[in-house]
């Protein structure tokens, strides 16, 4: 189920497996993972590749070296960029140290120019692993961006070296790391690796397990998003139903000059299978979408609240009337889908916040890194530093299911789960993708799904119509919200073919 550990769970694993094993035997088998990933980025030809190795002053670096010799072993050359440090280092990374010069790699000082001006077919970062906490700055700086530079493929070892393996943020405001295209992580995952930077900086991640007691890994609260979390609802349409049978969905948008996100919500509602959608604006209601007549078009005023879920914020405005079809909408029976305006409005109220954690119903709130500062009274910078902490603290104030957008959209529970999802990409970055989220999350609330499971299904589905629209060639530059729309549909239909069998 793609369990992600903290730094501190993977230290608890990593002393409980060493006790058990001969001294130095995971930092070998880190450096033979490590050489057999190397291999498989490398040339036809191993005996022409040209390999550059990063090794830093700990243990990340002791990794480093043991694969520097097993791939000098396999013939390619090596060339290795030693820090030794000021430290005494461990009696591991010592004897690594010897195998290495003990190869035919060769230990070089090489200026970032130097670097930048010869012609590599891989490095390996092993400059920093988990444990860092200052950011790269002087010297370590300039080598990292020199070697973020070159035209060849890098591959980082457990992390890419100044990012933090918690989080997913860069460490240091203004501190830098490597750009990994792959990154072989050891033990276990690391959810910095799948959010904020992480996606960015990891590139393509491989756990290697290094063959330690299945026992000695606890279990976790953290996950990637998996199919599995959601697919017992991915069900085949008997034939012996109707409209009524698959719920009301009433978007709760649509001021003055944004009716379009209303739209967009409630088209993404009825392509994604509710029975019957309203859109319910704040102000001007039109008579109806020329594009989708099937849409029911209201006031907010005048709609049972009860009678549908409910997508509130889209385009809502921040007016009296908005404030009123909010406060409605959360004092209703109703699941309750909050995103946008709605989550700018109940920032500004702690009356309606109040109200929000007290309904029994269900409650998504689906907020970006901003909206998410303002509901919890901190910067964006705060809640980019640790997006799962700030997930977290968000759903537990709110009684909520929260799903913090952005690259690794992180999900929450009032009791501390977390999952990051891995769909998605950066066609996604363009106005009105979030009301399209809005408008499907709801259609699965209104189809009877809880409100965890919809969460994760939603942001799956949402992430996979955008990568499914890049693999066809349509992206990630210039997709629109609208074409989301049929795309999703699309994809929701075969997985419902596919797991309904």
């Amino acid at each position: 189920m793609n369990p992600l550990y903290t730094v501190a769970e993977i230290r608890q694993i990593e002393e409980a497996a060493a006790r058990r094993l001969p001294e130095g035997a995971l930092m070998q088998r880190a450096g033979q993972a490590a050489a057999n990933a190397a291999l498989d980025l490398l040339p036809f030809s191993t005996s022409r590749a040209r390999v550059l190795v990063l090794a830093g002053p700990g243990n990340n670096g002791g990794d480093a070296l043991e694969a520097s010799a097993h791939l000098a072993f396999a013939g390619a050359q090596i060339t290795i960029l030693h820090f030794a440090g000021g430290q005494p280092t461990s009696a591991e990374r010592e004897q690594a140290l010897q195998r290495a010069r003990g190869s035919t790699a060769k230990f070089e000082e090489l200026a970032p120019a130097a670097i930048a001006a010869q012609e590599w077919n891989l490095v390996v970062d092993g400059l920093f692993g988990i444990g860092l906490k200052r950011p790269l700055e002087g010297a370590m700086r300039a080598l990292v961006d020199a070697v973020n530079a070159l035209p060849c493929q890098r591959l980082a070892l457990d992390v890419p070296s100044g990012l933090d393996a918690d989080s997913g943020a860069i460490v240091g405001p203004d501190g830098a790391a490597v750009r990994a295209t792959h990154t072989i992580t050891f033990i276990g995952d690391k959810p910095g690796l799948h959010t904020c930077d992480g996606r960015d900086c990891a590139g393509a991640v491989q756990v290697a397990r290094l063959d330690i007691e299945p026992t000695l890994f606890q279990s976790s609260r953290q996950h990637l998003n998996d199919v599995k979390f959601f697919s017992r609802h991915l069900r085949a349409r008997r034939h012996n139903t109707h409209k009524g049978s698959y719920g009301n969905v009433a978007v709760i948008g649509g001021a003055r000059g944004m009716a379009g996100a209303a739209i967009l919500a409630a088209r993404a509602a009825l392509m994604s299978g509710a029975g019957r959608v309203y859109a319910c604006f704040a102000e001007d209601a039109p008579a109806y979408d020329g594009a989708h007549p099937e849409l029911m078009c209201r006031l907010a005023g005048d709609f049972d609240m009860d009678s549908a879920a409910l997508a509130a914020g889209p385009g809502l405005g921040t007016g009296p009337a908005a404030r009123a079809a909010l406060a409605r909408a959360i004092g209703s029976g109703s699941p309750l889908l909050l995103d946008a305006d709605a989550l700018n409005l109940l920032a500004a109220e702690p009356a309606l916040q109040a109200a929000l954690a007290e309904r029994g119903a269900p409650v998504v709130v689906t907020p970006h890194p901003l909206e998410a500062a303002r509901l919890l009274g901190v910067s964006v910078t705060v809640v980019q530093a640790d997006r799962l902490s700030a997930a977290r603290e968000l759903a537990q104030r709110l009684r909520a299911v929260v799903v913090l957008k952005g690259s690794g959209t992180v999900l929450a529970t009032q009791d501390g789960h977390t999952v990051i999802n891995t769909t998605g990409n950066p066609a996604l970055a363009t106005a009105g993708t979030g009301d399209v989220l809005s408008g499907l999350c709801a259609s699965l609330l209104a189809q009877g799904w809880p409100a965890w499971e919809a969460a994760l299904a939603a942001v799956w589905l949402h992430g996979m119509a955008a990568d499914v629209l890049v693999t066809e060639g349509a992206g990630p530059i210039g997709v629109t919200a609208g074409e989301l729309i049929p795309a999703i549909r699309t994809a929701l239909n075969r997985m419902v073919q596919h797991h309904a069998r």
